[in-house]
């Protein structure tokens, strides 16, 4: 089948995929300060970097790949109380949006850079993501972010990246069948074990982001680079921020196909 011509999701069931989950929770988390920047891209491009199971999702036909920097606080397992200097980190991930089989949308992580090493064990071990280690740093002033990340499993010619932002303007929802509605409100990821060839959804609950406008100041593509996509032409067309959101995850089931 051509992406192009792969079935349209309704705006009814992205809506209905913000809906509590009946599984038990496994984690607790807080995302706060978090920059959306994408990029539209060539389905096909996307397409081709995909597990076995999964389709690019797409808007107005074009595929779209976010840079996604933030700070996770009070991250916490069901049965346990948060740990000082263990539950908050930076996270900066480089993602798209796909559809399973079965119609679900979600996202695909290329890569979760995390300034801990114990999350990136946890996270590759359990959830088989690709988390990396990165020497991370920010500052929080008056509203203004300065955020850097520098990966440290990479080559010598690995750059830091700057990432400078404060949110601006009112914050709404965005509206169902926007383009912003469409990045931003996903509520299911996917894995993939490389070892057993299968692959994983796992879904998350937080109430919808209420999105802000963004006067930004510094970005960087060097996460393109670093996880082996073409680096985008030109400014991101996108850039949200979303000052924070409590958020429940549940646990990953192996996805039927």
């Amino acid at each position: 089948m051509n992406i192009l011509d792969s079935p349209t999701i309704t705006e009814a069931a992205r809506c209905e995929s913000r809906l509590m989950s009946s599984q038990s929770v496994v984690m607790y988390q807080r995302w706060s300060e978090l920059l959306f920047l994408h990029w539209p891209f060539d389905p096909a491009v996307i397409q081709a970097t995909l597990p076995p199971g999964l389709r690019v999702d797409l808007h107005a036909g074009q595929a779209w790949v976010g840079v996604v920097p933030f700070f996770m606080t009070g991250v916490r397992p069901r049965f346990c109380p948060a740990v000082p200097g263990l539950s908050s980190f930076q996270e900066l991930n480089l993602r798209t949006y796909v559809v399973d089989a079965q119609g679900r949308p979600g996202v695909w992580f290329y890569s979760l850079d995390t300034s801990h090493r114990l999350p990136v064990w946890i996270a590759r071990r359990f959830f088989h993501l690709n988390y990396l280690w990165a020497r991370m740093s920010a500052d929080l002033v008056g509203g203004n972010i300065r955020y850097v990340a520098q990966r440290q499993s990479a080559g010598p010619d690995n750059q830091q990246q700057v990432y400078q932002w404060s949110r601006v303007g009112e914050a709404a929802e965005a509206q169902v069948g926007s383009l912003e509605f469409f990045l931003v409100e996903r509520y299911r990821l996917f894995a993939y074990n490389e070892k057993t060839k299968r692959l994983y959804s796992g879904r998350v609950y937080h109430a919808p982001y209420r999105v802000q406008s963004v006067d930004l100041k510094a970005y960087s593509q060097e996460l393109f680079r670093l996880d082996g996509l073409p680096v985008p032409a030109g400014d991101p067309v996108s850039v949200l921020g979303v000052e924070a959101v409590d958020v429940r995850i549940f646990p990953l089931s192996a996805v039927e196909q």
